[in-house]
């Protein structure tokens, strides 16, 4: 039998309004927003990319390669170097985070038929890495229905609930696939864009493995071709020559250096060895900027909005936390402010629901009784808990990956602190 557990962890959840007055409205998610809008573009100076040269990098280790078998992100950021999707979220210089503008990919086209018929045009001569069993082949409509069927049928794909809507996929010809959805659903193009689970495989990869369990079987259309893989040590992707985009990627090789150790990746960036931060998305810790903008005269810094929170999760399905009252209890628990300044080191409590999202955020004015659920009141907490039976609160887990960087343990340590002050016993589980 499973214990009731909260855990710490940062989430986009696919929401819009209704959804969030809902969810803050019964306190089900914690929410924690700390870094400030960036006041320019990330590219504003950066001028034209050259190219050539190798892009080492702080990389992981995956658990296995086949995106659809796990949900793992080191699985999902390592192959996404190689495959490409249908549609992608735009990128660039000229792209002020948290806008998820969807534009072509794989697709040069698409058209919505009616609210469940959705039309894909691919482009043609994208061709497929120059290895076997595919050869440098072209894609075709095929694949992209292969990929699919894979996804909505493969018995360990946890993330099959993303396509539920889906009804089944046809091939109209060479280069244009069919979508026939059971229902409307407004997510459907987002999904499509999404980096985790989407990319488009090769059925003869598949057919000749088994699974995409193996290094050899990440073949795909994307910029990058894998090259080497070094367990527990790098992957090693080279530019790909056929890419379908002119020009790109820009870099002829990219190092992927499996360092568990965030200390040992920012000594390796102070020292040269990485070209980036040793960050889980290639960032600094605010803790370690100013000494590093002093030895790194070169340093390109931006403060950006996060498009998750760093949220608790609770197991709604289990008591105490199918009580709202112990949900709102835990929420008006954490001093959120307190978190921002001792770990982020700058920012301001969140003035709106996902505003690192900011075509759909949504203010904390507009949420109603929600609202109120934001407020740090330890007092209302243990009112609420003795209301809901728990007087003198109860023992629980608190569960944190330590994958994420040192931040969201120390988060976690705090919020284990704020839940001691209200007779809350989370035991820390990393």
């Amino acid at each position: 039998m499973e214990t009731p557990s909260l855990t710490r962890r940062s989430v986009w959840r696919m929401s819009r309004r209704s959804l969030l007055r809902a969810g803050l409205a019964a306190g089900a998610t914690l929410s924690l927003w700390p870094l400030a809008r960036p006041s320019t573009l990330w590219g504003a100076e950066a001028g034209q990319p050259r190219r050539g040269g190798v892009l080492r990098v702080r990389g992981f280790d995956p658990p296995n390669f086949d995106h659809h078998l796990t949900l793992a992100g080191f699985t999902q950021s390592t192959v996404s170097f190689v495959y490409s999707k249908l549609v992608r979220h735009k990128v660039g210089g000229d792209v002020p985070p948290g806008t998820f503008i969807i534009e072509p990919d794989l697709a040069e086209s698409w058209e919505a038929l009616d609210d469940t018929t959705y039309v894909f045009h691919l482009r043609q001569g994208v061709k497929w890495h120059n290895k076997p069993p595919v050869n440098g082949r072209e894609l075709v409509a095929e694949d992209v229905k292969f990929t699919y069927d894979r996804f909505l049928n493969e018995p360990g794909n946890t993330n099959r609930y993303l396509l539920d809507s889906v009804d089944r996929i046809e091939v109209v010809d060479r280069y244009t696939v069919k979508f026939l959805l059971k229902e409307p659903y407004v997510w459907f193009l987002s999904v499509l864009a999404y980096p985790v689970s989407m990319w488009i495989i090769a059925p003869e990869v598949v057919q000749q493995f088994g699974d995409l369990k193996k290094a050899e079987t990440v073949i795909g259309t994307g910029p990058f071709i894998l090259e080497r893989y070094e367990p527990n040590v790098k992957t090693v992707f080279k530019r790909n020559p056929d890419y379908y985009r002119d020009g790109q990627p820009y870099v002829d090789t990219v190092e992927w250096l499996v360092i568990p150790d965030e200390s040992t990746g920012l000594a390796m960036y102070r020292t040269g060895q990485l070209d980036c931060g040793p960050g889980i998305n290639w960032a600094v810790r605010q803790q370690d900027l100013e000494a590093l903008k002093k030895t790194h005269s070169h340093l390109r810094y931006q403060d950006y909005l996060s498009q998750s929170g760093s949220v608790v999760t609770m197991r709604t399905d289990m008591p105490p936390f199918t009580d709202v009252r112990v949900r709102r209890a835990i929420s008006h628990a954490i001093d959120r402010q307190a978190i921002i300044e001792a770990v982020w080191g700058r920012g301001a409590p969140t003035p709106a629901v996902s505003r690192g999202l900011v075509e759909w955020t949504l203010p904390i004015d507009q949420l109603g009784a929600g609202a109120q659920y934001y407020e740090y009141d330890p007092q209302e907490s243990r009112r609420l808990l003795a209301e809901a039976g728990y007087p003198k609160g109860f023992k629980t887990q608190l569960t944190v990956t330590s994958g994420l960087g040192r931040n969201m343990v120390d988060q976690a340590q705090l919020v284990q602190r704020f839940l001691k002050d209200i007779g809350l016993d989370a035991v820390l589980k990393i």
